[in-house]
C-alpha cells in the first residue's frame, strides 16, 4: 500500500480530461473503496472545468502538480497511447499506483520500462481492460477451468466500430499510437491471452491502411507452440461488433465480453446492454446452448474495486500475473503490426 494512503479508501487522481475519464469518474462514484479525488489537465481552466462538471473536489493545472500531491494514492491514466509510458513511469517515481488504459504500451520494451519503474518504487501498475473484472468473465473462466468444453484448441475473437470524425480523431494519428490494432484489437487479443494462458509462438497478419498510415482494419492468425490457434479481427471502418468463440475438444463458448453490462434488455440510461455468454457442453450441434447469467455493471467499477483490493492486500501473485499478461500482450501486438507491415509471418522472441 502506498505510504500516503491514510484510510481504506484508495484516493485516485486522473491525468487528463478525455471522454473516457468522464465515464470512469461517473461509474466509480458508487464505490466504497475507491474515490476520484482530483483531476489534472494541461491548464487551470480545463482542469477546473472538468472537475466542476464531474463533481471532483480538487484540480491541478498540470500533471506534475497532481503527481506531487501527497494526498493522492494512485492515478488513472487515460492519455493517448503514445503518452502511457512517460506518465506511468513519472507516476511510479512519485510513489503512485497506476491504473493505465489499454493498450499499456506501444511495444514490449516500453512495457518493461514501466514495470521496472513500478517495481523500483513499490507500486502496482495495472492495464485497464474493464471486461477482465466483469463477473461474466469470471464465469467464463470458471467454465473453462471446470472442463465444460474440454481443452480449448482455438479462439476466434473480434472487435470493431466506425471511427468518428476521422480527420481529427486521435485513433487516426500514428504519432499518438493510433490504429485499429492498438485501439480495438487489443481487446480481442487480451481475451485470447486470458484464455490461452501464454503468448503465441508466431503471428501472421494482413491490414488495410488509412491515408494517415494507421491500420484501419486488420486480421491476424496466432500460432502456439503446442499447436493451438487463434484468430483476431479488428476494424475502425465497420459496424460495431464484439464477439468471441472459444472452441474446445468437448464444446464451445460464445461471449460478447463487453466492458460494461446491464440487465435491461434494451439497455440502460448509459447505453450499457446485456452481454451474452453461452456454453454448449458437447460435441454435436444438436446439443443446445445454455445461457450463463452474471451480475451486470460497469467494468470501470469492477476494475477500480479489484485494483484497490490488490493494493490493499499486497496481492503479489495478482500483480505478477497481470504484469506478465501485459508484457505478453505488448509483445504480441508489436509482432502483429510488424507482420502486417512486412506482409510476412513474425516469430515472437522467447
Amino acid at each position: 500500500m502506498s505510504s500516503t494512503q491514510a484510510s481504506s479508501v484508495l484516493r485516485l487522481g486522473i491525468l487528463g480530461g478525455a471522454n473516457i475519464a468522464r465515464q470512469f469518474t461517473r461509474d466509480v462514484k458508487p464505490s466504497q473503496t475507491v474515490r476520484v479525488d482530483a483531476v489534472a489537465s494541461r491548464s487551470d481552466e480545463s482542469a477546473k472545468a472538468f472537475a466542476d462538471a464531474n463533481g471532483i473536489e480538487r484540480w491541478f493545472g498540470s500533471y506534475d502538480a497532481l503527481l506531487a500531491s501527497p494526498d493522492i494514492d494512485a492515478i488513472y491514466l487515460p492519455l493517448p497511447n503514445s503518452l502511457h509510458a512517460e506518465w506511468a513511469i513519472k507516476a511510479a517515481d512519485h510513489g503512485k499506483h497506476i491504473l493505465c488504459e489499454k493498450p499499456l504500451a506501444l511495444d514490449r520494451d516500453e512495457a518493461v520500462r514501466m514495470f521496472e519503474a513500478a517495481d523500483r518504487n513499490g507500486v502496482m501498475l495495472l492495464e485497464a481492460f474493464p471486461y477482465y473484472f466483469q463477473p461474466q468473465t469470471a464465469a467464463m473462466m470458471t467454465l473453462i477451468g471446470e472442463g465444460a468444453i474440454g481443452d480449448v484448441r482455438a479462439i476466434q475473437a473480434s472487435f470493431g466500430f466506425t471511427v468518428g470524425n476521422p480527420g481529427a480523431n486521435i485513433r487516426m494519428k500514428p504519432e499518438l499510437g493510433g490504429g485499429a490494432l492498438l485501439d480495438a484489437g487489443s481487446y480481442p487479443l487480451s481475451l485470447i491471452r486470458l484464455v490461452m494462458g501464454c503468448a503465441p509462438q508466431r503471428v501472421e497478419a494482413v491490414a488495410t491502411w488509412a491515408d494517415s498510415r494507421v491500420d484501419i482494419s486488420l486480421m491476424a492468425t496466432l500460432i502456439y507452440a503446442d499447436g493451438r490457434r487463434a484468430q483476431v479481427s479488428c476494424s475502425m471502418d465497420a459496424a460495431n461488433h464484439r464477439y468471441a468463440t472459444l472452441i474446445g475438444t468437448q464444446g464451445t463458448i460464445d461471449t460478447e465480453y463487453l466492458n460494461h453490462t446491464s440487465a435491461e434488455p434494451r439497455g440502460d440510461q448509459y447505453g450499457y446492454l446485456p452481454s451474452q455468454l453461452r456454453v454448449r457442453r458437447g460435441i454435436p450441434n444438436s446439443v443446445p446452448f445454455e445461457t450463463v447469467a452474471s451480475e451486470p455493471g460497469s467494468g470501470f467499477f469492477f476494475t477500480a474495486e479489484s485494483f484497490a483490493r490488490m493494493i490493499a492486500t499486497g496481492d503479489a501473485a495478482a500483480i505478477e500475473y497481470y504484469a506478465q499478461v501485459s508484457l505478453d500482450n505488448a509483445a504480441t501486438l508489436a509482432a502483429i503490426i510488424d507482420s502486417a507491415r512486412r506482409e510476412a509471418p513474425v516469430t515472437l522472441n522467447a
